[in-house]
Order: C-alpha cells, then structure tokens, then sequence
C-alpha cells in the first residue's frame, strides 16, 4: 500500500531499478512455465510504448489546433515561432560544441596512444546497417521539406509523420481564428473537448507507467547485459559525460538566467517525462508524457507548450546531435585519422543539420552518423564500432532531448510574459 502512495516518478524510478536487477539474473535463457521471461517483458513493454503512441496522434492535432487558435494574431504567432526556432538553434549547437570538445579531450578512440581499432573489433551487423542506411545521405535533408505538406493528411497520420500532422494542425488552428461565428466557436470547442479527454486518457495510461518501465528496461539489460560496454567503457563515458554536461550545466544554467525560475524545481515537475523516454527511447512516444508535465507540473500555458512540444520533439534533438558528433570523432580516432579543424567544423555543421533533418526516417542516428563519416572520409563499416552501446546510450540521449524541450517551452513561456511558471510545488 504504501507504493500506491508514492509520487508518479518515485514509481517509475522503483519500476527502473527493479528492472535492471531483474533483467541481470534472468538474462536471455531463463523461463518460467517454459515462456522465457525476456519474452515476457517484451510483451508488456510492447503493450505500454503501443499504448503511448496511440495517444500522440489526437493528443498533437488537438493541442496544436486549441494553442495556435489561442495565439492569435499573427504577429504573435511569427514572434513565437521565431524564438522557438532560435532556442532550438542555439541549445543543439552548444550540445555538439560540449561534445567536440571533450572528445577532443579525452579521446576515447585510442587506447595507450594508439587507435583502438583493432582492440575494439567491429560489430558482425554490419551488413544490416549497411541495408538500412542503403541510399540514404544528404538528400534525406532536403526531403524533410518534403515531408511538411503531406499528400494525404490521413496517411500521414497513420504512418506517424508528425512533421505533416504539425504542419497542418498549425495551418488548421492558424485560419480557424479566421472564420466568424458560430462556426469558430463550434469548432474551437470541439478540438478544446477532445485535448482534455486526451489528456485524461494520458492520465490514466500513466498509472500503469512503472509496469511499462520495468518491462522496457528489463527487456534492455536481459538482452545486452553488462559485458558489451568493456571494449567501449571510453567511449561510452565520453558521450555520457558530455550528455551529463549539457543536462546538469548548460541547459539549467539557460532556465536560471534565461527564463528566471529554479531548475531544481524544473527537474523535479519533469522527472516522470524523463524517466519514460529514458525507457522508450523515443521522444515522440513520450511526448503525451512531456505535454501533460509541463502543462499541468510546470504551469506553462497550452498556447506555449502546444507548439514548442511537438515541434522540439521532431525536430529538437541536442542529445542525438551530441552523441552523432561525438560518435563520428571516435570513430575517426579508432581508425587513426586526426581531423583539421575545418574537418571537424564539418562535423559539428552536418551533425546541427542531420539531427532536424533525419529525424523522421528508420535508424536516423546511424544515417546521420554515415553522412558524417562521408563527408570526413571514413567507410560506411566503421559504425559497427559503436552498435553494441547505441541501445542504451539511445535511452540517455533522448532524456536530454526531451529534457530541452521541456527547458525551451518554459523560458519561452517566461519570455513570452507568462507567470505562474514553476511556482508551485510538484
């Protein structure tokens, strides 16, 4: 009984640490009944991610539509969106510079002065990357436009391309204010009444969050387990020491001075968001979460959070820029390859480029990274250095995603004159 009466994010953090002891000792082979119990953590982790993901369709068009409608006037719109863009430009361009330079620091690709290479060894899946990455480059950039302005808002919907659902519900919300009554009133209402039954459902969909939590992370540790991250301990140290960086200094030092409120407050409104996309892994299936935190923890207003949310969570990516530049830099050290400072510059302009650009594509950090490597003359093979980390180093760079998004809607909500904003206790 006394679980029962813990907070949300004190169940979830339960849920996590449990997990990771449960996922130790069954591993991959143990079974009870003759049902292995990987599987069944699977089965309840595979329940939980569908069930967020059910929900980010009607809950991103309702937000989106009531938010913009409540905007306004354009002028107020265009100012919104302008320091939205500038937020996200700047916080992703520091999360690669902090990256840059403790790789450049440390150098986790050499190992006695060496490249550590050889003493790595390369991933046997390369062969599958290779299929997944196959004509894939630079033109993914370009077809992120493309996306935008979906054929068939419909499909759209159903394949999860959320760039065109956002665009859209923004022209939907934007020209709703223009039509006179009764029909705006009859249609604001009606996308008002489906945003509060979403987040009710949000709600109770959370209150089996920690049995969601386990199984995910369970399922994690069961199937890769501790003796992979050995021959890569540097690397994976760097990248979450520069992640911790940017999560603990660079981020709370922009809500102190930027948006004026108390960052330990900040964390604690956010912790059940972050500990969800550390489970999930996925900005996207945790945005439900991340919405109903900020909202309803933090105090900002729909009309802030309704566009700086979905939007950051397509296209905001500080942790997967981090670790993409940081992942291109050991791999050029592994291989012995020292870098100019124009080459490295190279890797910090594509990284900003490739984490907005290939979000919405299948395995988009591995994509962004053999750009990357691409541009700096290293073969495609080279990531299989990396593969056997990526899962979990995928778990913490999406917290910091999230994390920044959750940052950007609540200074831009101070900027923007709100208050209110984290002054009540969570």
């Amino acid at each position: 009984m006394t679980v029962l009466r813990l907070k949300l994010h004190w169940q979830i953090l339960l849920a996590l640490l449990l997990a990771v002891a449960a996922g130790s000792l069954s591993g991959e082979t143990a079974s009870l009944f003759g049902v292995k119990f990987v599987q069944i953590f699977d089965f309840f982790g595979a329940l939980f991610m569908n069930a967020l993901k059910m929900l980010i369709v009607p809950l991103i068009v309702s937000s989106i539509i009531t938010g913009i409608a409540g905007v306004g006037k354009s002028r107020d719109f265009g100012r919104l969106g302008g320091k939205t863009l500038l937020y996200y430009a700047t916080t992703s361009l520091f999360a690669i510079l902090i990256g840059l330079v403790l790789v450049n620091t440390i150098q986790p690709g050499l190992v006695d002065g060496q490249p550590a290479r050889d003493q790595i060894g390369l991933s046997a899946d390369t062969a599958d990357i290779a299929a997944k990455v196959e004509g894939r480059g630079t033109g993914d950039l370009v077809e992120v436009f493309l996306r935008m302005v979906p054929p068939n808002i419909v499909a759209a919907a159903a394949d999860g391309q959320m760039l065109g659902l956002i665009f859209f519900s923004l022209l939907f919300g934007f020209f709703m204010t223009r039509i006179g009554e009764p029909y705006a009133g009859i249609v604001h209402g009606f996308w008002k009444g489906i945003f509060e039954i979403m987040l009710l459902i949000t709600d109770w969909v959370m209150k089996f969050a920690p049995i969601g939590v386990f199984a995910l992370v369970a399922k994690v540790v069961a199937t890769t387990g501790v003796e992979v991250f050995i021959p890569l301990l540097s690397f994976t140290l760097t990248v979450l020491l520069a992640l911790a960086v940017h999560f603990l200094v660079a981020l709370p030092m922009l809500l102190l001075l930027v948006g004026k409120v108390n960052p330990l407050r900040h964390y604690q409104a956010m912790a059940p968001a972050l500990l969800t996309a550390f489970s999930t892994a996925s900005s996207s299936a945790t945005l439900p979460v991340t919405l109903d935190c900020v909202e309803r923890q933090a105090g900002v207003s729909n009309r802030t959070t309704s566009f700086v949310l979905p939007l950051g969570a397509t296209v905001n990516m500080d942790g997967t820029a981090l670790y993409e530049c940081v992942a291109a830099m050991f791999i050029a050290q592994a291989y012995g390859m020292e870098l100019s400072m124009a080459q490295q510059f190279t890797v910090v302009l594509i990284a900003l480029l490739t984490s907005v650009g290939v979000a919405g594509i299948p395995a988009a950090s591995l994509v962004a990274i053999t750009i990357i490597l691409a541009a700096i003359g290293l073969p495609l093979e080279a990531v299989g250095l990396i593969l056997a980390v990526d899962r979990v180093l995928d778990m913490c760079r999406t917290s910091v995603n999230v994390f920044s998004d959750t940052c950007g809607a609540v200074i831009i909500g101070r900027l923007e004159g709100e208050e209110g904003i984290l002054k009540r206790e969570t």
